[in-house]
């Protein structure tokens, strides 16, 4: 997931290739940057970011049953309905076959179709409207696939950035804030300045902006 992390008005963040490299400028603690012929002292600092949240999202789609919807209110008996829903998707062009089971529930106007047939139920699965015929008359069904949804591994944390430093204290200057923020890319670029190259980087010279770290 992505985890936020509020950058202040004269604040940068800056994400280094290497974790070595970002560890060694928080170990420095303060750094002089050139700013257009100004000379800016910055201090770099370690962050912990936002909460956030870790879970695995496991789906199942099951190859047998598809799940329907809008299923037309119509004045028969409900083993009736059942009795058209199987047919019709027994006979389906989508290709279907041999029905096992029909639930009906007449108040929600949805059914569940299972096929007997293993991987029957794969043939509906981006067919969204399908084609139900009753009393000489055509309605449109909606087919879903039947899925089981469940998280694993659901857990809050605080996460750190290793390879990332944050920059307070740049001096605002006239230039724009693109320029300030490539002066500040090339100055920790630079091995002479312990610096090395640079993935990611954001500056804000008024305001504030929430930037999103993901793993």
């Amino acid at each position: 997931t992505k985890i936020p992390f509020r950058l202040n008005q004269n604040q940068a963040l800056l994400t280094f290739e290497d974790e070595e490299v970002a560890q060694r400028l928080i170990k420095m603690g303060k750094h002089t940057v050139n700013l257009d012929n100004k000379i800016a002292d910055v201090r770099v600092k370690p962050f912990t970011l936002e909460r956030g949240i870790k879970f695995e999202l496991h789906v199942a789609i099951s190859g047998k049953k598809i799940k329907v919807s809008e299923v037309p209110e119509l004045s028969i008996h409900e083993d009736w309905m059942r009795d058209k829903l199987e047919l019709n998707f027994y006979k389906s062009e989508k290709g279907g076959g041999e029905v096992e089971n029909v639930i009906y529930d007449k108040q929600s106007r949805t059914a569940v179709i299972t096929f007997l047939r293993p991987g029957a139920a794969n043939s509906f699965v981006r067919c969204t409207k399908y084609p139900f015929f009753v009393n000489g008359k055509c309605y449109r069904l909606s087919v879903h696939p039947d899925t089981d949804i469940h998280l694993e591994k659901f857990q809050l944390y605080c996460g750190i950035s290793k390879k990332t430093i944050l920059l307070k204290g740049i001096q605002e200057t006239e230039d724009d804030e693109e320029s300030v923020q490539d002066m500040i890319e090339i100055h920790f670029q630079k091995p002479s300045n312990s610096g090395g190259e640079i993935e990611k980087i954001k500056y804000v010279s008024k305001g504030g902006t929430w930037v999103c770290f993901e793993e």
